[in-house]
């Protein structure tokens, strides 16, 4: 009863527990919304420490992929999937091939992708399974260097909504000597941190695996700090990249920064804290739409895929970040709940 309970009070439409004890397959599907069309997300793999917690983020996922799709203008719904497992340690073909199969049997209605903890290799494997599969290049496009890894994408994204934020807030057009702290430099947030050196900012950065770290701190000349450590710098910009939940009652008061525009998705721990946000002169990117280059990347996927399109829909990301951020300073209403109006005005139709 909880459970319904949750699904109808988020608004999801059906949610999925995938098991395959043979391959060692634990997993949940959650399908948020099919009203602009099927609902695309990618399948996270991650030790959660129980199955409540993986179906939380799950059902958290979900939703924002039906806002992100929405702000995006994209004609997709919102869908995410989780795997409870340790991805470098406990991932197998044969587990992706299982969860494949689990998502044909939803004829369509998910859209499944890569994300954290799985790869465009893990994609090709689900893919022997089911057709219901976004992002993966096919023969031309490889041939034109095209991988269907959509991280390069999100990164783009997340670097041009970054200067949206830094113009609407300091009321800078240029980031060189900008100070950034990057909580997190995994496939996206390496690359964020490349744009951001390539445009001149001074970088700190941190991540939970100590060898990812060092070697971005190399490759970007940025400084490592520990894990705690990096909320409380004395920077502009706090660029959230690793997991969700990372704004909350614990970290809030230690900010420095007066932007806050990250790559993860479900920055804040709960609702109020996007007004906490506000309240404390913090701008706030949310989260589903800086980060929408990946979803945006995977829609021009394909034979006709065109670069040049695909990447003026990037840019666009900044120009409807300007939009949330004009009107909450207009109405005095934290960001994330006009973005949370704009897109419902889209997909509640």
């Amino acid at each position: 009863m909880e459970l319904f309970q949750q699904m109808a009070g988020m608004g999801h439409e059906r949610v999925l527990f995938c098991s395959n004890p043979d391959v060692n397959l634990r997993a949940i599907i959650a399908v948020h919304s099919t009203v602009l069309g099927p609902g695309l997300g990618g399948v996270r793999m991650w030790p959660y420490p129980s199955m409540d917690e993986a179906l939380t983020d799950v059902l958290r996922l979900s939703r924002g992929m039906t806002y992100k799709a929405a702000m995006a203008g994209l004609p997709q719904g919102g869908g995410k999937s989780v795997i409870l497992g340790d991805p470098r340690k406990d991932k197998t073909p044969e587990m992706m091939r299982a969860m494949g199969r689990f998502v044909n049997t939803l004829g369509g209605k998910y859209v499944i992708a890569e994300d954290s903890g799985t790869s465009v290799a893990d994609m090709r494997e689900v893919a022997k399974e089911t057709k219901f599969i976004g992002g993966l290049a096919d023969e031309k496009s490889a041939a034109r260097g095209r991988t269907g890894d959509p991280s390069p994408a999100t990164a783009y994204g997340v670097f041009v909504g970054i200067k949206s934020a830094v113009k609407a807030k300091l009321g800078r057009d240029e980031l060189k000597g900008l100070r950034v702290a990057i909580q997190g430099v995994g496939n996206v947030g390496s690359r964020v941190a490349k744009h951001l050196a390539e445009a001149g900012a001074r970088l700190w950065i941190t991540d939970a695996h100590g060898p990812t770290v060092e070697r971005c701190a190399r490759e970007v000349k940025a400084t490592a700090v520990g894990m705690d450590e990096i909320f409380g710098l004395d920077v502009d910009v706090f660029a959230p990249c690793a997991l969700g939940a990372i704004l909350n009652d614990r970290t809030l008061p230690l900010l420095k920064a007066k932007v806050v525009a990250g790559a993860a998705n479900n920055q804040l721990a709960e609702r109020r804290h996007d007004a906490a946000l506000l309240k404390r002169g913090v701008l706030y990117a949310p989260d589903y739409v800086i980060n929408a280059g990946g979803i945006i990347d995977i829609y021009y996927e394909g034979p006709g895929y065109d670069e040049t399109k695909a990447k003026a829909h990037l840019d666009r990301i900044g120009d409807t970040l300007a939009t949330v951020f004009e009107r909450s300073a207009r109405e005095q209403r934290p960001t994330g709940e006009i973005a949370d109006r704009m897109a419902e005005e889209r997909f509640k139709k």
